[in-house]
């Protein structure tokens, strides 16, 4: 059976990905439909699976994502993939509104990363290590938080979404692989092996710490 929750998820070339979503009423936050979106979406997001879905990719135009993180999205990573991407647990996470401002600098970090708008493919992103999030949280209240490692890569890439950015606007182009050739050659190795086959340059900082 269906969960009647359970929303569509928009692919690219839909030009809701591609324009900005507008402003979240904080008043409407109060409003059970606006609430009843936020359950959808983290049913949707839970059920993809993903780590975070924004409200452009349900096809709503709206700056409000969900996030979350854990063990059971870290399917085969070891100890050690862990550690190099500083992926932790994330709980639950509403951002309503938000902003984002890196706060470590020229911190850049490479890793591969796909989106569910993107099925299929996989590329290398340079994103910022730390950044600070403002927001609003699904009651209405501030959101003022620090996230850093594959958190702050969630982050940046959700509010990404809401800008009308895709990550295809910000990979190495030459590293972009089908799910299936990523998960036979470059899962669980460092992008500058990629960079070296696929012929691709990493900022100074390689993401392999």
């Amino acid at each position: 059976m269906i969960d009647p929750d359970l929303l569509p998820i928009v692919d690219c070339g839909d030009p809701v990905l591609r324009q900005p979503a507008q402003p979240v009423d904080p008043a409407d936050l109060r409003t059970p439909e606006l609430q009843r979106l936020i359950a959808q979406m983290r049913v949707t997001m839970e059920a993809a699976p993903g780590v975070g879905l924004a409200a452009p990719q349900v096809g709503v135009a709206l700056q409000l994502a969900v996030l979350q993180d854990g063990p059971e999205r870290w399917g085969q990573l070891t100890d050690g993939d862990r550690a190099a991407r500083e992926r932790n647990a994330l709980p639950f996470t509403v951002l309503v509104n938000p902003t984002l401002e890196p706060v470590d600098g020229d911190d850049l970090v490479s890793f591969y990363e796909g989106c569910l708008s993107v099925p299929g493919l996989t590329g290398v992103v340079a994103r910022h290590r730390t950044v600070r999030v403002q927001a609003l949280d699904q009651h209405g209240q501030p959101v003022d938080e620090i996230f850093s490692g594959w958190a702050a890569r969630i982050a940046q890439h959700e509010v990404d979404h809401l800008g009308g950015c895709l990550y295809l606007d910000r990979v190495e182009t030459r590293s972009l692989s089908t799910v299936d050739n990523y998960t036979e050659r470059w899962a669980g190795r460092s992008p500058a092996v990629a960079a070296g086959a696929l012929g691709f340059t990493l900022p100074p900082d390689n993401g392999t710490r």
